[in-house]
């Protein structure tokens, strides 16, 4: 009698031996998984800097902002007379130089875009890529990089001997350095090369090496003051042409971005603007146009 009771217990107490086991091998293995992830949920998150730029251009140049993901960008660029041509020409309002252009996001970082003017009836192709974005936290950067290499194609007729198709191609290769310095401005530093395969004369240079700078001063929350500036390096293309200069207002209106500037230069594109500016911003010369744009999504970002 006592050696089944005894064996009922000894079984009874093992089984509470294995089970209290179990049990505490279960709770070390939840702390162990909840060790496991404290860390990751503890890290420090990075917090990257949104909208230094409303627009993927500030004035005559372009900014280090891109279309998002399978958005659609429609660019029109308008450029009047020079305020200094009198009241016959309506001060520069019966001139005009016009620019269309569509950019679209093929990821956040990567943009192709490609656009038609009538200045030399250019047409004229890029790509934009992000290669750095400034943020906070985490694998801080203190500045934004976007990567521009464009190309454009005059068509305009020539006189005997035409030119051939290469001839009439420039090149253009830009970074664009970037800083939201503060909720209110943002800064922006150009290096660009400019390579031409044909220039008027043998004096003039085939590539032309320039800086640019350009700033956005926030004024209200739908209003911000705008300008840039290029430097062209010292060379028979900078001692012909004069630094294109230009001022303007951004204003911002529900889906798009209206930008009013004042500017020396009256072409849209680096191939006009940086090696071509004729105009005298401080003796009147200065060409009253604008920006708008308009952004399609076509594609869902999942």
């Amino acid at each position: 009698m006592k050696t089944p009771l005894l064996r009922r217990t000894a079984m009874l107490l093992l089984a509470a031996v294995l089970g209290l086991s179990a049990r505490a091998q279960a709770q070390d293995d939840l702390l162990k998984e909840l060790e496991t992830q404290r860390p990751d949920s503890l890290a420090p998150t990075r917090d990257i800097t949104m909208a230094t730029f409303k627009g993927t251009h500030i004035i005559n140049s372009q900014s280090v902002e891109t279309p998002g993901k399978g958005t659609l960008l429609f660019l029109i660029q308008h450029r009047f007379g020079t305020l200094n041509s009198g009241a016959y020409n309506f001060f520069g309002l019966d001139q005009a130089v016009l620019r269309l252009s569509f950019e679209y996001g093929l990821t956040d970082r990567l943009t192709l875009g490609a656009g038609r003017g009538n200045q030399e009836k250019t047409f004229d192709g890029f790509v934009k890529y992000r290669a750095l974005r400034q943020s906070e936290g985490a694998r801080a950067m203190p500045v934004s990089v976007t990567l521009l290499a464009s190309s454009a194609l005059t068509t305009l007729k020539f006189g005997t001997p035409e030119r051939s198709m290469g001839s009439r191609l420039t090149y253009t290769y830009q970074a664009l350095i970037a800083r939201k310095i503060s909720s209110g401005l943002s800064v922006q530093l150009m290096p660009t090369f400019i390579h031409r395969n044909f220039v008027d004369s043998r004096q003039d240079q085939n590539d032309v090496y320039a800086i640019g700078g350009a700033f956005r001063q926030k004024l209200t929350k739908r209003l911000a003051l705008t300008g840039d500036y290029y430097y062209v390096l010292p060379g028979a293309t900078a001692d012909s042409f004069r630094n294109a200069l230009g001022v303007g207002v951004d204003i911002e209106t529900g889906g798009h971005v209206f930008q009013l500037h004042f500017t020396n230069a009256q072409g849209m594109i680096e191939k006009f603007f940086i090696p071509q500016t004729r105009g005298n911003f401080f003796d009147g010369d200065i060409y009253f146009g604008f920006n708008v744009s308009r952004a399609f999504t076509v594609k869902d970002r999942r």
